[in-house]
């Protein structure tokens, strides 16, 4: 009698995480579609999006959440970072 094993073909599914990112920029709403662009690389779906822009003030900010594998959330935050107009990116 021998005892055999099973083992799927198919890999295994990631588990996706909603994460919240802060986003903190400059150069006001022309920058937004770049912004959204890096976040949703990959087929990522952006949610709760939240952009505040104000006359007179330096920096903007863009909040929102994104349904990622919980190991791309450093990826995500790096290429986020490397932005010209991005002064930081962080979880929220």
């Amino acid at each position: 009698m021998s005892i055999s094993t099973f083992e799927s073909a198919a890999p295994r599914a990631t588990l996706l995480v909603r994460r919240r990112i802060a986003t903190y920029f400059t150069g006001g709403a022309e920058q937004v579609p770049s912004l959204i662009g890096a976040l949703s690389q990959q087929g990522r779906t952006v949610h709760e999006l939240s952009v505040d822009i104000r006359d007179g003030v330096r920096e903007s900010s863009m909040v929102c959440a994104v349904l990622l594998p919980g190991e791309e959330i450093d990826l995500l935050l790096a290429r986020l970072r490397e932005l010209p107009a991005v002064v930081s990116a962080e979880l929220a």
